[in-house]
């Protein structure tokens, strides 16, 4: 049965399996999480397709395992194709306990997976397309209110036409806005045209993770095809910042459960499946002591950029090379 993605709360007491696909990632994370917090009793348990199918007899020990305190849960399958259709036979829909969500990115019609869903009554098809400028429009809206942050409704549509239909995107450069704002309430356009120039060419995220993953050819190609400026500089390390502080809760759950892809899939807020193997990259070069030790010299190059900000730029491009030489 297909339904539209503002009716899945309508659906989630009554159905069980439900199939989530499209390009829409950034709509399937809210719709995933806003899930699990209206239902926080349940546990959460990710896996993707290649693990199932790999191991189908684990699977349903898995899925057939109950403890007194977890009667239910919900069961998130990424990266589903039409290889995981054979697993249905073996799933007696009618004595399901568990919630079964599963992700697939855009599906076509003559999809056996997507035909399957959408034919069963008691299976649930989510189809997630690309945002409309207007619900990206109501969204940073939304974003801007609740940060009590003045923006323009001329602003908001600059921003919302840089991102090209795509939430999870938008939902980095707010991000990225709000970092640069600091303690600020209000962004003029000439700030947000720069700091939206900055981030057309190579984002700063891409600058970051090519550091953290000691790429210095990648990372020389970037510095010197970007017109980074002083200014600049504050919301890069504010970025740095962020991403490192992220990483480091990770690296912590990998050093707990020794397992890659079980971090990697039970992160929160969920990381988007272009980053995956980025991430994965980093956690192994990357251990705790040493993250906590970057987020010292982070701090440390932020105060001295602001006593040096006529050389803020030379400082920092030191500091990046610095850390991939290390």
């Amino acid at each position: 049965m297909i339904v539209k993605s503002f009716e899945i709360d309508k659906f989630f007491s009554l159905n069980k399996i439900f199939l989530f696909y499209g390009t829409n990632e950034g709509l399937k994370n809210e719709k995933i999480e806003n899930l699990k917090l209206k239902n926080s009793r349940l546990k959460t348990y990710k896996i993707n397709e290649k693990e199932i199918l790999n191991n189908e007899e684990n699977f349903f020990i898995e899925l057939n395992t109950k403890s007194f305190f977890d009667n239910e849960k919900i069961v998130i399958i990424d990266d589903a194709t039409d290889k995981l259709l054979k697993i249905f036979d073996k799933l007696k829909l009618s004595s399901l306990d568990d919630f079964i969500i599963i992700r697939s990115g855009p599906l076509e019609k003559k999809s056996k997976l997507r035909i399957f869903f959408e034919k069963q009554k008691e299976l649930i098809c989510v189809p997630f397309y690309p945002d409309t400028n207007e619900t990206l429009s109501l969204f940073t809206n939304k974003f801007f209110r609740e940060k009590k942050i003045s923006i323009s409704q001329l602003n908001i549509n600059l921003i919302i036409n840089k991102c090209k239909g795509d939430r999870e995107f938008l939902k980095n450069e707010l991000n990225k806005i709000e970092l640069f704002l600091y303690k600020k309430k209000t962004i003029e356009t000439h700030e947000l045209t720069k700091l939206i120039n900055l981030i057309e060419n190579y984002s700063i995220s891409e600058l970051i993770d090519n550091c953290l993953l000691n790429n210095s050819k990648q990372l020389s190609q970037i510095l010197n095809e970007n017109n980074f400026n002083n200014e600049d500089c504050i919301i890069i390390t504010r970025t740095f910042m962020a991403k490192v502080k992220k990483l480091l809760n990770l690296a912590n759950n990998y050093a707990i459960n020794n397992n890659l892809d079980k971090t990697i899939s039970e992160a929160k807020p969920p990381i988007f499946w272009k980053e995956k193997d980025s991430v994965k990259l980093q956690l192994q070069r990357w251990k705790p002591d040493m993250l906590k030790k970057l987020i010292s010299n982070i701090n440390n190059i932020e105060l001295e950029i602001k006593k040096n900000s006529q050389s803020s730029l030379n400082i920092l491009t030191n500091f990046i090379f610095d850390q991939i030489l290390s």
